[in-house]
């Protein structure tokens, strides 16, 4: 059922209303998935993190269709897009910008750098330095940019879509947890059902699905939308089990680093978001339980005693959400 469905009938709305955030959603996820075939959830979840101005992180093997998502996401939203090719070279400055010397003006003009988007692409990050992937701290968490003594703000919506090869993986660095901490969730693709695999032979044989995809969405549609999502109900009971969730983590015996207290205000956030994509205006237990992994899993670092009974943290995580008493109704 499309997400245009779900909402009571009353039809099409501005887009900062209730009916208007679930038929723009719906535009924007029926072209995405003209290009990402067979993942409605991924492209959902990438949805959410969007309503919720948060950033996100695809991370899977390579030739899945990370960058293919990103770019997706990208076109459909009728904004400013910029991708970052990470590659061991790139400076902290080829992504924030640097300041030219004129010398007939005598005067120094700032070049923003590709950070100056409303979109930002990421293409696997992990194989930047670590002194280059610091670049995004500031940007991620604070929406500026500050270059030779002066801070710069970055215009809403921005959002961070990065990709990355598993760690393990040749030529990688391995994101630092500040890094981690300020996407808001992280998904991985997949590989396809056999029948997307076939349907992809067809649809990518001759062009690329995202030669055809065009704009269906304005960044003011969006700007309109995060104003919404940010006036659904969250319960004082809803907002007791993110915390207890949260708190869960840095307690257990599988974990050696919990979520930070940033993990509660996403996951509160991307539960608000994915409320209003289901036409609610208050918060679920569901909503935080179906996002409580792609938002808490990749900032927790499990125990040795973990590590070798492979234990995941998307299985602690799990774990925690099913013993987790759930609020009850107010």
């Amino acid at each position: 059922m499309s997400l245009g469905t779900r909402y009571n009938g009353q039809g099409d709305g501005p887009p900062g209303s209730a009916a208007g955030v679930i038929a723009v959603a719906d535009r924007i996820r029926q072209a995405m998935e003209t290009v990402i075939e067979g993942k409605p959830e991924v492209v959902r979840i990438a949805l959410t993190v969007l309503l919720a101005e948060g950033h996100l992180l695809i991370e899977d093997i390579p030739g899945v269709g990370k960058t293919m998502l990103a770019k997706a996401l990208g076109r459909a939203v009728d904004c400013s897009v910029q991708r970052i090719q990470f590659t061991p070279d790139l400076l902290p400055s080829d992504i924030t910008g640097v300041s030219v010397y004129h010398q007939e003006r005598h005067e120094f003009e700032f070049n923003p750098g590709p950070v100056f988007a409303n979109i930002v692409l990421g293409d696997e990050i992990n194989r930047a330095s670590p002194k280059t992937q610091a670049a995004l701290l500031e940007c991620m968490a604070e929406m500026q940019v500050s270059v030779d003594g002066e801070t710069r703000p970055l215009e809403r919506p921005f959002m961070v879509v990065a990709t990355q090869n598993p760690g393990d993986m040749e030529g990688t660095y391995p994101l630092p947890e500040a890094q981690r901490d300020r996407f808001m969730a992280r998904i991985s693709v997949g590989y396809p059902t056999a029948q997307a695999e076939l349907d992809m032979i067809d649809s990518h044989s001759a062009s690329s699905p995202l030669d055809e995809l065009a704009a269906v969405a304005a960044a003011a549609d969006v700007r309109s939308m995060v104003d919404h999502v940010r006036t659904i109900h969250v319960a004082p009971g809803m907002r007791r089990y993110a915390v207890d969730l949260v708190t869960a983590t840095r307690t257990s015996r599988a974990l050696r680093l919990g979520a930070s207290p940033r993990a509660t205000l996403h996951l509160v956030r991307a539960a608000r978001a994915y409320a209003a994509l289901e036409g609610r205006e208050y918060v679920v237990p569901d909503d935080v339980q179906t996002l409580a992994v792609p938002v808490l899993a990749h900032r927790l670092l499990p125990s040795a005693e973990a590590q070798m009974e492979r234990h995941t943290p998307e299985r602690v995580v799990s774990d925690i959400v099913a013993r987790l008493p759930i609020p009850a109704p107010h």
